[in-house]
């Protein structure tokens, strides 16, 4: 069964979707149709602005979904998901490729997702941190016990990969787990270059900022199953999408478990869609059986 699956923030690149756009008259056509959307010419800054540029949030959100989307969008008949799945922000990607948001909807959304994130991530000093090769049982023991020491809210947000766990929390808090995660065998504990605590309690004024444009958003059921961040598991009913979407930015990205009951359900094709390789390169740590690529 095949698969689409799509890049959250991070994936971006000067020059992304630029082929694209010179090269496909539809791509043109919606890329313009998001500079409108949006009101600021957003494929000046994919196209030829700098890194720093591209990293702003309310930047590298709409440009990594309209990357996504319209990659996606642009393959035509070979475009045929029987499932697919979105890492983080790449959620809104999925569920706008499988048809249960629209384009000018899932973009609106992003981009009001990465306000109110930038907004949240402004308000108090946090940030994120990449633990390596440490069981996720002992990651979510550790993060446990610091979170109880006074010093801040400290816990897993991304499942990545096996070996690879994303802890996200208040600085001191992360800054303090690191040490204990070192201390109980990481390989690494990086803690990473982003603005904000992303998946965690800490992002509670974004997720009530969104969850109102996400309630007067028409979400329609998806031509194929979604497997969602916050549980793994597989839905198409319109009334559950949008509460896991309002849910997501204060739980956990399950990805590892969400690729592995994708598997369980008869995947053995992923493609991914948008720009980098990074969800390419975690599928084939979650199982090495399994073909994943990017479009052809």
């Amino acid at each position: 069964m095949k698969a689409f699956v799509f890049p959250g923030q991070g994936a971006q690149f000067v020059g992304m979707g630029k082929d694209l756009y010179d090269n496909n008259p539809k791509a043109k056509e919606l890329f313009e149709k998001a500079n409108e959307i949006l009101g600021y010419r957003i494929t000046d800054i994919m196209f030829e602005g700098t890194d720093e540029d591209l990293r702003q949030t309310k930047v590298t959100q709409p440009a990594v979904f309209l990357h996504s989307v319209i990659s996606a969008f642009c393959m035509g008949e070979d475009f045929k998901p029987e499932m697919t799945a979105g890492h983080s922000l790449g959620e809104f990607s999925a569920l706008t490729a499988a048809g249960a948001l629209s384009f000018e909807d899932g973009l609106k959304l992003v981009y009001a997702r990465a306000m109110a994130m930038q907004k949240a991530c402004e308000a108090q000093p946090s940030t994120m941190a990449a633990i390596i090769a440490l069981p996720d049982e002992k990651v979510e023991e550790v993060c446990a016990e610091v979170s109880k020491l006074g010093k801040g809210v400290v816990v897993p947000a991304n499942y990545n990969c096996p070996g690879q766990l994303v802890i996200s929390g208040n600085v001191e808090a992360i800054e303090e787990a690191c040490e204990q995660l070192k201390a109980a065998g990481a390989k690494r504990a990086l803690v990473l270059k982003v603005g904000g605590a992303f998946h965690s309690p800490l992002m509670q004024p974004a997720k009530d900022e969104l969850q109102a444009a996400i309630e007067a958003t028409e979400i329609k059921t998806p031509t194929c199953p979604v497997y969602q961040n916050v549980d793994a598991k597989p839905h198409t009913d319109p009334a559950e999408i949008k509460a896991n979407l309002i849910a997501q930015l204060t739980s956990s990205v399950r990805w590892t478990q969400s690729v592995q009951n994708m598997i369980a359900d008869g995947a053995d094709d992923f493609t991914e869609c948008g720009p980098g390789k990074a969800l390419q390169g975690m599928i084939a740590k979650i199982n090495k059986e399994v073909s994943a690529h990017g479009i052809a």
